[in-house]
């Protein structure tokens, strides 16, 4: 890519090569120490960028060129690929917070291009130089999010498997009440039809009884020929 002489000295420093802020495909600032043809390979990535909210990274002749698209806005760095991608994207968290506290209110929606180059080009080598020297640091917090991430994952999983388990104990228990209910209504109907043998078999009794009365009150008739058996005769 041929990133020629360095303006600036020290190792640390090569850390990132170019920067800058984009209202669509308009660059409003960038800022650089180096010379090289990646201000024009990061154009021509930037023409290609999706237009949603993302995170974005490409590998060209040893570098990354790092995207940062927000609300209309894209935020690039250049960094050698020595560096790493979590620590591009955090320079380009930081000049996304800093972007929108300074231009906000409205003041980027009309800046036409690379007319915020004055004002923003020293933020973003403040930035820059911000970063390499607290990459340590960065790169620490960077882990206690992901820690925070993992275990705000899986206590909302937790949290969707205990209401799944919630819903399935109430189909349980309305299950539980209806066999209740059930149990209840078999109660009565059995208590109901014992009843109904019962009186069934007081009938039957009843008439077997009446019949038996009848054959003793038969046989007494024909034995005595009528009601007195208490005759004797002469």
């Amino acid at each position: 890519m041929g990133e020629g002489e360095e303006k600036g000295e020290g190792e640390e420093k090569g850390w990132f090569i170019y920067s800058f802020v984009a209202r669509g495909t308009m660059v409003l600032a960038e800022y650089t120490e180096y010379t090289g043809n990646f201000p024009a390979i990061a154009a021509q990535c930037l023409q290609k960028l999706p237009s949603s909210n993302n995170k974005f990274t490409y590998a060209c002749d040893h570098h990354t060129f790092n995207f940062l698209v927000h609300d209309g806005y894209a935020y690039c760095v250049v960094a050698k690929e020595s560096v790493p991608k979590h620590v591009s994207i955090a320079f380009l968290e930081r000049l996304k917070a800093d972007f929108k506290k300074r231009y906000g209110g409205g003041k980027a929606d009309t800046a036409t291009a690379k007319s915020l180059n004055k004002e923003f080009a020293p933020v973003i080598k403040e930035h820059m130089q911000y970063v390499i020297d607290h990459a340590d640091e960065i790169e620490k917090l960077l882990k206690v999010k992901a820690q925070v991430s993992e275990v705000k994952s899986i206590m909302l999983d937790n949290i969707d498997k205990a209401m799944d388990r919630g819903e399935k104990l109430k189909d349980l228990a309305d299950k539980t009440t209806d066999l209740h209910y059930q149990a209840q209504d078999f109660r009565k109907q059995g208590t109901k039809v014992r009843r109904k043998m019962w009186f069934q078999n007081m009938k039957i009794k009843l008439v077997v009884l009446g019949i038996l009365l009848l054959l003793v009150l038969i046989v007494w008739v024909s034995v005595c020929q009528g009601f007195d058996c208490t005759k004797h005769h002469n």
